[in-house]
């Protein structure tokens, strides 16, 4: 099990919900990549409980949007 930080690359405005660069979560996974991993899931999961969002809805699941890091 590793601790990621996943942040939002750029600014966004997509369906409805705006992200804002600089965004970021913190997952633990036992993946290597929980963005492009079991769907996203944690890194759905985790928007949606800092940020009350849905990244999946904004198209914005991709490591084009996200950047991952391992802590």
């Amino acid at each position: 099990m590793a601790l990621f930080k996943i942040t939002v690359k750029q600014t966004r405005h997509v369906n409805g919900i705006q992200l804002e660069k600089g965004m970021s979560v913190e997952v633990v996974s036992r993946y290597s990549n929980p963005v492009s991993t079991n769907g996203g899931k944690e890194v759905v999961e985790a928007f949606q409980r800092k940020y009350g969002i849905d990244i999946k809805k904004a198209a914005s699941l991709s490591s084009a949007y996200l950047q991952v890091d391992k802590v």
